[in-house]
């Protein structure tokens, strides 16, 4: 697997940065890692590497080029202050036409016929969510998004099959805000949702190991399924 950093346009005058991941056995089909608070981590690369190895490029955009390019924080407390900061001058509006921008990048590179997937976690959650309502995409994946039950007046409209994974002793996203996200999820047979009782936020990056294969597995099947 070759890695290499991508410069997406946005627009006439401007780029945005991006991990890639290049499997060694192609599939023809890419998957778009969006990454949390902290900007594209090792851990956000991690899961990029990590469906690199089932086949997809997997492509991880810099989110966070209009506010701080190539910002990667840990979670300490400082840190954690600075991550909340950016999120709160972050344009959501904005990153769905950059997450645009980077599936145009994908199927120029890849082809029309390719599936273009979302995978996003904690914000990127949020985004998958937001993504799978406003753009042309194979599919969105959601792990722990945080904030989605605020826009709920999407889920009707959903232009691809979502699935959404939570841990159960998520303090960002309480029982009450995954019982509102369930009632409103589309019950059409495309559309999934999976708790996961002993499971914290994070836990795809940094939780149980079992845990995490058994949330990757499924997440495989469901971009994969019928």
């Amino acid at each position: 697997m070759n890695d290499r950093c991508a410069s997406i346009q946005i627009s006439a005058s401007e780029q945005m940065g991006a991990y890639v991941a290049r499997p060694d056995r192609p599939n023809g089909h890419a998957i778009i890692v969006l990454q949390e608070i902290f900007g594209v981590t090792s851990a956000v690369r991690g899961v990029a590497d990590r469906f690199a190895n089932d086949g997809y490029l997997a492509l991880a955009p810099d989110l966070f080029w209009r506010i701080a390019p190539d910002i990667q924080l840990s979670h300490s407390k400082e840190d954690l202050a600075k991550a909340f900061n950016y999120v709160g001058r972050f344009d959501e509006t904005a990153a769905i036409g950059d997450i645009g921008a980077a599936v145009k990048h994908l199927r120029g590179a890849l082809g029309a016929e390719a599936e273009i997937s979302v995978v996003g976690l904690c914000l990127g959650g949020k985004l998958a969510y937001l993504s799978a309502a406003k753009l042309d995409l194979h599919c969105a994946v959601s792990f722990y998004g945080v904030g989605i039950e605020k826009s709920l007046d999407l889920a009707s409209g959903l232009k691809c099959p979502l699935l959404m994974h939570f841990g159960g002793l998520d303090k960002y996203v309480p029982p009450e805000a995954r019982e509102k996200i369930a009632a409103a999820l589309p019950h059409d047979g495309q559309n999934d949702m999976h708790v996961y009782p002993d499971a914290d936020h994070g836990f795809y990056t940094r939780g149980d190991a079992r845990t995490i294969q058994e949330a990757h597995e499924r997440t495989l099947h469901f971009l994969t399924r019928d």
